[in-house]
């Protein structure tokens, strides 16, 4: 039998962690402006998890959140701020690549771009399938 994957990470100060075990899905990167708002960033890099796969590890408990959509809300950490990702309603976890202490892992290369619309047009983002 394979031996599961799992993927290690947290915020910045180290109070909010996390384990997410399984095969990652539907990594890919988003340049939708709630994404932006939730970062800072122009564009982010997720992984989705089965809300089961996510084990919230820190001395934190599970992530502060703010409920973003009708479907979704965003997770940080409310003592330094930092973005962990998002818990929807499916249940399903989606965590920022940023958040993992390995971030580099190929099961975690995104795969697709969403809302390429949404990104200044000088910003090119190449997601090689």
């Amino acid at each position: 039998m394979a031996k599961p994957l799992i993927y290690t990470g947290g915020c910045l100060c180290g109070k909010i962690r996390f384990t997410a075990t399984g095969p990652a899905l539907k990594p890919h990167t988003c340049s939708c402006k709630m994404c932006q708002r939730h970062s800072g960033a122009l564009t982010t890099a997720w992984v989705e998890f089965p809300s089961e796969s996510v084990a919230w590890t820190g001395e934190g408990g599970a992530p502060a959140t703010y409920r973003s959509s009708d479907y979704s809300s965003r997770a940080f950490c409310a003592h330094c701020g930092s973005s962990i990702g998002a818990i929807d309603d499916d249940p399903v976890v989606a965590l920022l690549l940023g958040a993992f202490d390995k971030p580099g892992s190929k099961a975690l290369a995104p795969t697709a771009h969403s809302y390429k619309g949404g990104r200044p047009r000088w910003w090119r983002v190449d997601v090689e399938t």
